[in-house]
């Protein structure tokens, strides 16, 4: 069988672009990444309730541009506020596990 040496794995791909686990680097890009995830989540969620960015908004008193910025993960969320908005604002549970 033939492999071939050029094919890299995620985990090789990331370290190689944003250095190892637990450097400045790599950890400011898990941040981001979370960030962007929470913010995809987030929309789906608000779309399976019918609401648009404007009356998310205003369920939990904020602008629809800081709906905007946290749906595209340019905004640092706070757990309150992620309270606030899956909670008070979509109508759902939120259940946080560390591991």
């Amino acid at each position: 069988m033939k492999t071939n040496n050029s094919i890299t794995t995620l985990s090789q791909h990331l370290d190689k672009e944003y250095g190892k686990i637990g450097t400045k680097s790599r950890t400011d890009f898990e941040i981001k990444a979370k960030a962007f995830a929470i913010g995809v989540i987030i929309k789906e969620e608000r779309k399976l309730a019918k609401l648009t960015q404007e009356q998310l908004a205003q369920k939990i008193g904020a602008k629809k541009s800081f709906i905007s910025r946290i749906e595209n993960g340019h905004s640092d969320i706070q757990l309150s506020t992620l309270y606030k908005l899956i909670e008070f604002g979509l109508g759902r549970k939120i259940n946080l596990t560390i591991y």
